[in-house]
């Protein structure tokens, strides 16, 4: 399953992963979400609620990795990689953007839509 998401007038394409915390997130959408900058790595905004925590959780991310951090709970989108681990509980990934992650390298906070492709 595809969704897109668009952000300061750029879209990007990403796959989700089969997982019941994907589904459970594709279930959420369309969402536009503020998302703040953290650590000049990652985008990251709350969700409207917390969603499954099914699936594998891990500590360490790659580009364009669309992860949830269930304490949030947010949603975060890697875009560049500064090789610190994630703390405890770690991440869930849920799907992966293809190409341009990069287009998230802006300063401080971005609107995000996100949306389910056709």
């Amino acid at each position: 399953m595809k969704i897109q998401l668009t952000a300061n007038g750029r879209t990007l394409t990403a796959r989700v992963i089969e997982s019941p915390a994907a589904r459970d997130f594709v279930s959420l959408l369309p969402l536009t979400l503020t998302m703040s900058d953290l650590f000049k790595r990652e985008k990251f905004g709350q969700l409207p609620r917390a969603i499954s925590q099914e699936g594998r959780h891990t500590h360490t991310y790659t580009l364009g990795d669309i992860a949830y951090w269930s304490p949030g709970p947010d949603i975060a989108i890697f875009y560049r990689h500064d090789g610190e681990r994630i703390p405890d509980p770690g991440i869930i990934v849920l799907g992966k953007i293809g190409t341009d992650v990069e287009a998230l390298n802006l300063p401080g906070s971005v609107s995000v839509t996100i949306e389910l492709m056709k």
